[in-house]
């Protein structure tokens, strides 16, 4: 198999033992879970199949950052309790990418379930001289990192401005480089508050990550990624923390999927412009729904369009019709082939079309996609 990767910009194979140890950063369960998740959660979902298929054993893990800003934020609008606000989304969520027949992850830890590996990790940062504390706040000092940058390859300018947008805060007076990040910070009156050296307080976003790919993976993860707009800062930091800490590379593959987009703009919780899973359930079969989403390629960009749907629903009919009449056939070959060419999932239906219009079986290449006629 081969796979783009994004801090080596370019495909290349992918070398992993007996076992896949991948990472998909998971949902801040703050609101619901919509169709952008849904193709990061399944673009990582045909991978496991195909390295299943292939013989490996996968482990992937999913996190849920459920203590951060905009959970908190979210609660104290909702006036309820930021934990109940978290199950209360991942309920939601469970029941779409059931839905959409996702495989269950390895495991799905919670940030608030490893507070003491993040103190740890915080504590290891600290103690090598890579971080900095200032009225409780605890930052990383990118100068420290030479290769800052190596995953997303942005310029600094661009790095100020993505800093800002996903709430790095690059004008605090307390940082001594405004891309410095935070690894730890005290809590208002109404947050959750955690007891640690520098005070109570609870950790920053990246750290979560780090500390939990690290305790439940190892050191070198072989697959790690989420959608496109994480790879600055989120895997930056992440990768930047790790490595300074392991002394030991923290990926061997950034996998990032492409933004889903509804009339013209990216589908985000903040603008409201959302399509859920749940939603085109009712309106046409769960398969037809996955069945959609596969006819796009994980790397790009691309605009839900009601018409996807039915011409999904239209797909499954014909590829169905070859349950009673199709021939055997080495579809199943083809999807593989297609799947190993950096998850080429629109070249795999294509491939079962073109069986399917021959009058050969598809079922076992529909399977191997998630898909059962």
């Amino acid at each position: 198999m081969r796979l783009y990767d994004t801090a080596r910009e370019g495909v290349f194979p992918l070398e992993a033992g007996p076992v896949v140890k991948l990472y998909s950063c998971g949902i801040t369960p703050y609101d619901a879970a919509h169709l952008g998740h849904a193709f990061v959660y399944l673009s990582f979902d045909v991978l496991q199949r195909r390295l299943r298929d292939d013989g490996h054993e996968t482990r992937c893990v999913r996190n849920v950052t459920d203590v951060d800003d905009d959970m908190l934020r979210k609660a104290r609008e909702l006036g309820v309790n930021y934990l109940d606000l978290a199950a209360q989304e991942m309920a939601k969520f469970d029941r779409d990418m059931q839905l959409i027949n996702l495989l269950p992850v390895y495991s799905e830890p919670r940030a608030t379930g490893a507070i003491p590996e993040i103190l740890t990790l915080i504590g290891q940062t600290f103690d090598q001289g890579l971080a900095y504390e200032v009225d409780g706040w605890v930052f990383f000092e990118v100068s420290k990192f030479p290769r800052f940058g190596q995953v997303s390859h942005e310029s600094r300018d661009s790095m100020l401005e993505l800093a800002a947008v996903h709430g790095g805060r690059p004008d605090d007076p307390r940082k001594r480089d405004p891309l410095d990040f935070v690894l730890w910070q005290p809590s208002l009156e109404d947050e959750p508050a955690w007891e640690s050296r520098w005070g109570a307080g609870r950790p920053g976003w990246h750290i979560e990550c780090s500390a939990l790919a690290l305790r439940d993976l190892g050191v070198t993860l072989d697959v790690h990624g989420g959608g496109r707009d994480l790879a600055f800062p989120h895997h930056e930091c992440e990768a930047a923390q790790s490595e300074s800490v392991t002394g030991a590379p923290f990926v061997k593959h950034w996998m990032h999927v492409g933004l889903v987009g509804l009339d013209g703009t990216k589908m985000s919780k903040s603008l409201g412009n959302l399509v859920f899973v749940s939603q085109l359930a009712e309106r046409a079969e769960p398969a037809a729904v996955r069945l959609a989403l596969l006819d796009q390629h994980y790397r790009s960009d691309w605009e839900w369009r009601d018409e996807l749907l039915s011409m999904a629903q239209s797909r499954l009919a014909t590829w169905r019709s070859t349950l009673t009449t199709g021939r055997p056939g080495s579809v199943l070959d083809d999807v593989r082939d297609a799947l190993d060419d950096d998850l080429n999932t629109p070249l795999a239906l294509e491939r079962i079309d073109q069986a399917a219009h021959a009058g050969f079986s598809v079922a076992p290449g529909a399977a191997l996609l998630g898909i059962t006629l």
